[in-house]
């Protein structure tokens, strides 16, 4: 994708989400090999995401993530954003980062060290940077393991309000709601209705979303964009599989 595509990402994003609510799918080259990513990319090209995020917990390298990248863009139109944990597997082969602080990480590394390791190499790269808080709720899953986080708590949407508020106030432009992946049960409508209410940023939803109900639940309680991964991973009809909730969440 060429380099003037690359500055557009976050006006695609806003242009989009005046038309309606956006699908991501998430794939995860520490999970998957590169074939299979760009397998999984175009059955999701096809059934009308709007995005592919790569990123993961856990088994990435930057040569995963690059051919991951390149593969992808070979399959698809579409752009492609990072979803890093770790500033060693940063491709600059992608259009855009989710350039992110984990609010309730108990460790500095997830609130600012790999950010500030990776920073320069954004810099130069031209990757578009979007700044995100992200937030894990109960139960959190490998993401929460691998932060270090406090999942923020099911039951109150008090925690999860204050943390989007912080996110906002630090002139975050997305706000990241992530039950983990594989998690039996989505974020809580009432969570995402609460923080919806709290914050202008865009927010989004993902993480144990794999029916068309829960993607639906999510959109009708204010998310802008909802995330689905591990869905895709296991699928072998993936086009088949996400339509219907595609379709939930572009319906808003």
């Amino acid at each position: 994708m060429a380099l003037s595509t690359r500055l557009e990402v976050y006006q695609r994003l806003l242009k989009l989400r005046r038309e309606r609510p956006l699908h991501l799918t998430l794939l995860d080259p520490g999970k998957s090999d590169t074939a299979t990513i760009g397998h999984m990319a175009r059955g999701a090209a096809e059934a009308g995401t709007d995005v592919i995020m790569v990123g993961g917990s856990t088994g990435l390298s930057l040569d995963r993530v690059d051919a991951a990248v390149v593969e992808i863009k070979e399959q698809s139109h579409l752009p492609v954003i990072l979803f890093p944990t770790v500033a060693k597997a940063v491709s600059t082969k992608a259009d855009a980062i989710f350039f992110m602080s984990l609010l309730n990480s108990t460790e500095r590394r997830f609130l600012v060290g790999e950010q500030i390791a990776s920073a320069a190499m954004v810099h130069q790269s031209g990757l578009q940077p979007l700044s995100m808080a992200y937030l894990i709720v109960e139960p959190g899953m490998a993401a929460a393991r691998v932060g270090k986080a406090k999942p923020l708590p099911r039951d109150d949407p008090a925690p999860a309000v204050a943390h989007a508020m912080a996110g906002e106030l630090f002139g975050m432009r997305f706000i990241y709601l992530e039950a983990g992946s594989g998690a039996s049960e989505p974020v809580p409508p009432a969570i995402v209705a609460a923080v919806r209410e709290a914050i202008k940023a865009l927010l989004i939803v993902g993480g144990g979303i794999r029916t068309v109900d829960a993607a639906a639940a999510a959109v009708a309680a204010g998310a802008d964009m909802v995330v689905t991964g591990t869905l895709v991973e296991r699928s072998s009809m993936v086009k088949e599989e996400l339509q219907p909730i595609i379709g939930a969440v572009h319906a808003g």
